[in-house]
């Protein structure tokens, strides 16, 4: 029966623990199938895998890039980054040369494996392939990170070290006691064993992997997956939580949510690429939709190469993100793409060149009128070209440079991105324009200011963690000012942001100067860190946990990849997270959502409780088994319990008792509590008294029947039945004492948890059919009792549990006397 139990525990640890490692095969997905490549002066289409150093590789809009490449000649080539840097827009490339130390996100003359290239074109020369690109030294800082132990497993380990060891010194005690009184050594043998059945919980290990189940099944209803069991109470000591902003604390979907037009200013209500929401002036809650504001949305719409589509109900940006934002923010106002096209059809464009920083596009502006040249880009370059601006109701007015400059001056301090907008009539002949023609002469239209905004939920999610005791801190690939910006809306506030959201953000180039000592101090008081290289996530990972801190890390891309698996538990997103981000991850959230974070924490608090609930019942059961043998053994008289009564006693009521009390729902208040320091040991001085005063009662009551049946004549099959009994019924009686540690199980509602009276009612059957079926009284030599051993062992239950309950009550009196 020992081997059996050891076996079935064996075959359920190895059934829920092995999780194969998938993260570098995830990674060799990411790579594209083919690549376009020029070979002796021939285009040619070759699988990725073949590309060497040398080759020269060509690029155009919609390809994934093959292999790490050193630009050689580009046209208006923009590359999405986000997974690798976290940089939300596109990065326009250059070919010239950059310093030797420029920092990843900034190395313009560069296009990495995996990245996408969203606009233009252009070729480069194959700098580096597989393990050698950036993407494959992320891939060997996941084999490299380390896999810690949960605080529960570090506890159960030091636990069981503890209880082997006493264990075994009181079974070598008992056989030297028993051989000094002139016992045979078999007897002592088989009291030996009996005491390190007894003592040892066997349930404990298949308890607790089905209590973590459990807690999973609950977590994948508030959607969040767990790929590990055990990450499902590291959630539960979680201390900080490291939070990527590109996609989890913000939607990764670029908005306007500020416009200038005519002087008058305008917030944007909504938030993503779904057209949903309004443009109302500031300060005013009604919108007013002036000409000034027709003609700077309409540029918006009509010098724009990008599209947007819905698909299942979610919109995305076919084309780069910013135009997106332009995209969407004018479906707020009214103007329908298509129809707006249509409507103002193109003749010819200027495309977005990096020297020149605008895009121009010219339309028709129907029968008998001028044609229209409608101009974007960068606030200096359009200023520079304007000779008037447009005033509210849409005539002409003079141009007030200074002004524009303090609005973009305080879009920016917000940690937006601002274009300029401009229009100019030209002659109705007009079929091409170039860069001559848009040179001066423009009508300043306004000025339109973007960000990746935060998520809503986040915002709640985030405060309702910080007041659980938990920090939370951003580390992001992105710019330190949109950075500051993001944090300050979340309030995210550590560290020395300023009301603004403009303040003393660490960079990687800061980071990169810190010994890992100093950074020790930075990381306990810093809460935003920007321009992140994977490296640092990781160092930063590694500097919470030197601080005695559990580490939760969320992240989407294949640069959080390594600090996702260094942390003590690593939160990948599910809907835009990449396939490496995912496999290395702990758990994987299925609807991207930081506020599904704080579900899982209060679920894996509750599954804390759960266990610790489980611990507390169980140890009792052991102690006081152990403490009957001892007893025996040291007054020299009959084992009242055999080890395969033991062994009965502790897998059934572990299956059927122990067991419900993983259903217990969550107790109020468990997000007002501070997290459990990772050194608290599981049994608190106040719960291990506990144990010690119930092991004790269990001794008591099962000891003391034992003696009064065989005083009363009864036989030894007789006696230990009715003291198998006694213990399975003073721990019915314990376990409702169970389901609250620390308050009254009345207060708690006593059938909150009908899974508790269904245990009750099976283990019940169960112990009828130990007393009184024939085949169970030889199996377990256990033989039938009567109706007054029942109500002498009912009396000890109902004595535990109001000594329990009292011990409760005097403790939370106490406590309360002290506060």
């Amino acid at each position: 029966m020992i081997f059996g139990v050891v076996l079935v525990n064996a075959i359920i640890g190895f059934i829920q623990e092995s999780k194969a490692e998938n993260a570098l095969a995830a990674l060799a997905d990411t790579m594209v199938a083919e690549a376009t490549v020029l070979r002796q002066g021939e285009k040619k289409r070759i699988p990725s895998v073949d590309l060497v150093p040398g080759d020269i590789v060509l690029l155009q809009a919609g390809d994934k890039v093959p292999a790490d490449l050193r630009l050689l000649k580009i046209r208006n080539l923009q590359v999405d980054e986000s997974a690798l840097t976290g940089e939300s827009v596109s990065v326009e490339k250059a070919t010239g040369s950059l310093a030797q130390a420029t920092i990843l996100a900034e190395r313009l003359n560069l296009a990495y494996a995996s990245s996408m290239v969203t606009y233009g074109h252009g070729g480069g020369i194959v700098v580096a392939t597989g393990d050698a690109t950036e993407v494959g030294r992320i891939s060997q800082l996941i084999s490299s990170a380390q896999d810690l132990a949960t605080p529960l497993t570090r506890k159960i380990a030091h636990f069981s070290h503890i209880l082997l060891y006493a264990i075994l010194l009181l079974a070598a005690l008992t056989v030297v006691v028993g051989l000094l009184r002139g016992q045979p050594l078999f007897d002592m043998f088989m009291a030996a064993v009996a005491l390190a059945v007894g003592a040892i919980p066997e349930g404990l290990p298949a308890a607790v992997t089905i209590t973590l189940a459990i807690g999973v099944s609950r977590m994948a209803k508030r959607r969040a997956i767990i790929r590990v069991l055990a990450a499902v109470e590291t959630l539960g000591s979680t201390t900080v939580i490291c939070s990527d902003k590109t996609g989890t604390l913000t939607e990764n979907q670029m908005t306007v949510q500020a416009i200038m037009a005519g002087d008058i200013h305008y917030e944007v209500r909504g938030a993503g690429y779904a057209p949903l929401g309004r443009i109302v002036m500031q300060d005013r809650a009604a919108g007013i939709r002036s000409p000034a504001l027709v003609e700077c949305l309409r540029a918006g719409v009509l010098c724009n190469d990008s599209l947007l589509q819905e698909e299942e109900g979610s919109w995305f940006v076919q084309g780069d993100p910013t135009e997106g934002a332009l995209l969407a923010v004018a479906a707020k106002g009214g103007f329908a793409a298509k129809e707006t096209a249509a409507r103002f059809p193109r003749l010819d464009g200027i495309s977005f060149e990096s020297q020149h920083q605008y895009m121009a596009t010219l339309h028709d502006g129907g029968a008998g009128t001028e044609r229209l040249v409608y101009i974007k880009g960068a606030v200096e370059q359009i200023l520079a070209k304007c000779t008037a601006a447009i005033a509210a109701d849409g005539s002409d007015t003079l141009l007030d440079c200074d002004k524009i400059h303090q609005d973009v001056a305080h879009m920016a301090a917000r940690g937006l991105r601002v274009l300029a907008f401009a229009k100019k009539e030209v002659a109705a002949e007009t079929t091409t324009i170039d860069h001559d023609d848009v040179a001066t002469g423009l009508i300043f239209l306004g000025l339109q200011g973007m960000i990746d905004p935060p998520r809503v939920k986040a915002v709640t999610a985030v405060k309702i963690c910080q007041t659980a005791g938990i920090s939370i801190k951003m580390i992001t690939g992105d710019h330190p000012l949109t950075a500051a910006a993001i944090a300050g809306q979340l309030g995210i506030y550590g560290g020395k942001i300023t009301e603004t959201g403009n303040g003393a953000v660490f960079t990687g180039s800061d980071l990169a100067d810190l010994s890992d000592h100093e950074l020790l101090d930075v990381v306990e008081e810093t809460s935003v860190f920007a321009r992140a290289t994977p490296e640092q996530k990781i160092r930063l990972v590694k500097a919470l946990q030197a601080k005695g801190h559990v580490v939760a890390m969320t992240g989407d891309g294949v640069n959080d990849a390594p600090a996702l698996k260094q942390a003590n538990i690593g939160v990948a997103m599910g809907i835009t997270g990449t396939d490496v981000s995912k496999e290395a991850a702990d758990m994987v959230l299925t609807d991207d959502n930081f506020s599904s974070i704080e579900a899982a924490v209060e679920e894996g608090r509750g599954v804390f409780d759960n266990l610790t609930k489980f611990i507390v019942w169980t140890l009792p059961t052991n102690l006081g088994e152990g403490l009957v043998i001892l007893t025996a053994i040291f007054l020299g008289i009959t084992l009242p319990i055999l080890p395969v009564q033991i062994l009965w006693i502790n897998m059934t009521t572990a299956a059927f008792l122990g067991l419900m009390l993983a259903f217990e729902p969550k107790e109020a208040g468990i997000m007002q509590r501070q997290p459990r320091q990772p050194d608290t040991p599981i049994l608190t001085r106040e719960l291990s008294s506990r144990i010690f005063l119930v092991g004790t009662l269990l001794l008591i009551g099962a000891f003391g029947l034992f003696e009064w049946e065989l005083a009363q004549g009864a036989s030894i099959e007789h006696a230990r039945t009715v003291a198998v009994n006694a213990f399975v019924i003073m721990e019915i009686f314990y376990l409702f004492n169970c389901r609250s540690l620390h308050g009254s199980i009345f207060k708690l509602g006593i059938f909150t948890n009908k899974w508790v009276f269904a245990g009750v009612a099976v283990m019940l059957c169960m112990q009828i059919l130990y007393t009184y079926l024939p085949l169970m009284n030889r199996l377990f030599h256990s033989a039938a009792i009567g109706v007054g051993s029942w109500i002498r062992i009912v009396l000890a239950g109902l004595c535990t549990f109001i000594i329990v309950e009292a011990e409760k009550k005097i403790r939370t009196y106490g406590l309360q006397h002290r506060h």
